[in-house]
């Protein structure tokens, strides 16, 4: 692994180096390992989160080293640079057309793919639904057991290379047409309201209590989140600004697969 990093390094600093048999066979090989889950652009280690930036150079560095071709898929037909994943009754996924997954992202057993697209970096950890006109973008991080709901957006990132890609830790349910970009982080069993908009300088305010708790870029775990404004004055005037409210959180003894709608219903959300 080592000398794989060193490779990538090098090439990176001296795009030169692509030239080389020993840079596209690393570069290959990093991306295969992607591809099968023997690696990560992300990892928690110890409780943390850490970006594996060499990995995301490789990433890039992939797509100069790789020629357009034509891919079918029965009558379909598409021109790129990357091919789409296959052999997914042997991984273990269901995929219903017209799902799209390219080589290079892991998606682990028990996945269920609807028609959705999840690009190269990506990891789609087991037991997780990806619904219907969802994507999931280059390098993100997605855990057990999550269900992205009907056109969410989870945002891709490989560069600049340093920026951490958006995670959606384990049991978590992101509700229909949420956007989730910028590095922002969903800890573990959080539930988000359609059409939750998070940026990495989205407010995202706890009204829990008697005095609202700001968040950015991070839900904590089992919050239960739904869409907001606030006041902000501009030269022209008071405008309301987007934000997430988090209203409550997701009892410990709910059923972790309850529905969106379950879990709003407890804190008198209509739904």
């Amino acid at each position: 692994m080592e000398q794989l990093k060193t490779i990538i390094e090098n090439t990176w600093s001296n795009k030169e180096l692509l030239k080389s048999e020993e840079s596209k066979s690393a570069i290959n090989k990093v991306v295969e390992m992607l591809d099968k889950g023997e690696i990560r652009v992300a990892e928690n280690l110890t409780g943390q989160w850490v970006v594996n930036d060499w990995i995301k150079k490789a990433v890039i560095l992939y797509f100069p080293i790789q020629t357009m071709q034509t891919l079918h898929a029965g009558v379909l037909e598409f021109f790129d640079k990357v091919p789409l994943k296959t052999n997914y009754a042997s991984l273990g996924v269901r995929v219903v057309p017209h799902a799209i997954a390219r080589y290079g992202s892991y998606v682990s057993k028990g996945v269920i793919l609807m028609p959705s697209f999840v690009n190269i970096g990506a990891y789609v950890d087991e037991g997780t639904m990806v619904d219907t006109w969802a994507t999931v973008g280059s390098c993100a991080q997605i855990g057990k057991h999550v269900h992205l709901s009907g056109g969410v957006g989870i945002g891709g990132v490989l560069e600049p290379v340093q920026a951490a890609p958006v995670i959606i830790e384990d049991n978590c349910f992101i509700g229909s047409r949420c956007i989730v970009v910028e590095g922002v982080r969903v800890e573990k069993e959080a539930v988000l309201g359609a059409n939750v908009v998070l940026t990495a300088s989205t407010k995202i305010l706890d009204v829990t209590g008697e005095v609202p708790v700001e968040h950015r870029g991070v839900v904590p775990e089992r919050s239960v989140v739904i869409p907001g404004s606030y006041t902000k004055k501009f030269p022209a005037g008071e405008y309301q600004v987007p934000c997430a409210l988090i209203i409550g959180k997701r009892k410990a003894s709910t059923d972790l697969k309850t529905s969106l709608n379950d879990a709003l219903r407890e804190h008198n959300v209509a739904v």
